[in-house]
């Protein structure tokens, strides 16, 4: 037995067409590839820094641990090292998900948005107070920056009527 759709005027309705973004989404969403740019920028910085993090790691371990070895030193580097490279490259796709849902007006991606920009203001934090370079901490502030004026952007009362749930 084969389908037969059920009869209509011919016509097939309009599909509804979201509006276009306001101003502070779009700028929400520049805001958003700016800090996966500003990422990617600081894990090259990162990167180029290295020797400045075992600098780093030896003088806090003379304040902490006198006793670290050649072997723990290293051992601390590389895995900071790593640890830098997956958290990084995590939060550019972080970055580029929110961007890109911001765009299309899903309102999850305020609310996953600002929560992921608390959690980077705790990573933040705590990366002021563990061995650094200093140009690293000077990226994750200006990418703190852009998230902190991305979440701005999307709570703005022009911006909650885009986010806001459509009939369908």
């Amino acid at each position: 037995m084969s389908y037969q759709p059920y009869p209509t005027s011919g016509q097939t309705p309009e599909p509804q067409q979201r509006p276009t973004a306001p101003s502070s989404v779009q700028t929400a969403v520049k805001l958003m590839y700016a800090g996966a740019a500003l990422s990617l920028i600081g894990l090259i910085v990162s990167l180029a820094t290295v020797g400045n993090l075992r600098s780093a790691i030896v003088t806090a371990g003379n304040k902490a641990h006198k006793h670290y070895t050649a072997t723990q030193i290293h051992d601390l580097e590389v895995a900071s090292i790593a640890f830098t490279v997956v958290g990084i490259a995590i939060a550019i796709g972080l970055w580029i998900w929110m961007a890109r849902a911001s765009a299309a007006g899903r309102n999850y991606a305020r609310i996953v948005g600002t929560i992921l920009f608390a959690l980077n203001t705790l990573f933040v934090l705590t990366n002021v107070v563990r061995p650094h370079a200093s140009l690293t901490l000077v990226f994750n502030l200006l990418v703190w920056l852009a998230g902190l004026g991305a979440v701005i952007m999307l709570w703005r009362r022009e911006s909650s009527e885009y986010f806001s749930p459509r009939a369908r």
